[in-house]
């Protein structure tokens, strides 16, 4: 029925994309389905403007749907870094967990607030249109890592709701109440 780019060479994210999008679409590419390189600088300090640019980017480069995310880990005690800039806090996640650990450290449990942030651009080109959708999770930044799921800060990113951590929860159940889940279900709904 329907193909899509979802516009990321991350493969956690994009398993966990295509999983929330199984019954919408017959087929998925990440970028690393592409050997043709689309070069994207996400230079905006707006999640928002980075998303427009890379669907519209790669949308119209290979002439499918695309769906592309700018999102980020929004931490009050650090005046809401590491922010747009969340998978450049480091080489690698454990360099970003390491490095958000090591400049919270000494703050205590009830300063630690955080907020995972998701801004979805759906880029149909054949329409030349854009949709955007939002999501967000808020929880507690902890003072180690927990569980084995996930990817980037899920093992530090504590949800009051379920008293876990992200990383200690099934993918499942993750993506019906992550932030990029959110912003999903809000794509999911809207088509539908």
């Amino acid at each position: 029925m329907k193909n899509i780019i979802i516009a990321t060479e991350n493969m956690g994210k994009f398993r966990e994309i295509k999983a929330l999008l199984e019954h919408s679409f017959d087929n998925f590419y990440s970028l690393r389905d592409y050997k043709d390189r689309v070069p994207i600088e996400e230079d905006s300090d707006l999640y928002i403007e980075n998303a427009l640019k890379k669907a519209r980017k790669i949308g119209d480069r290979f002439g499918m749907h695309t769906l592309a995310d700018d999102s980020g880990l929004e931490v009050q005690a650090l005046g809401g870094r590491p922010g747009v800039r969340s998978s450049r806090y480091g080489k690698n996640d454990d360099e970003r967990i390491a490095r958000l650990l090591s400049e919270l450290e000494g703050i205590p449990w009830d300063e630690r607030a955080a907020v995972f942030k998701a801004y979805l651009a759906f880029y149909m080109p054949e329409r030349e249109r854009c949709y955007v959708f939002y999501g967000e999770l808020r929880g507690i930044i902890g003072m180690d890592k927990h569980g084995q799921n996930g990817f980037g800060f899920d093992p530090v990113f504590f949800v009051p709701e379920l008293n876990r951590y992200l990383a200690e929860i099934p993918m499942e159940k993750k993506n019906r109440l992550s932030h990029r889940g959110r912003a999903i279900q809000a794509l999911i709904d809207f088509f539908h």
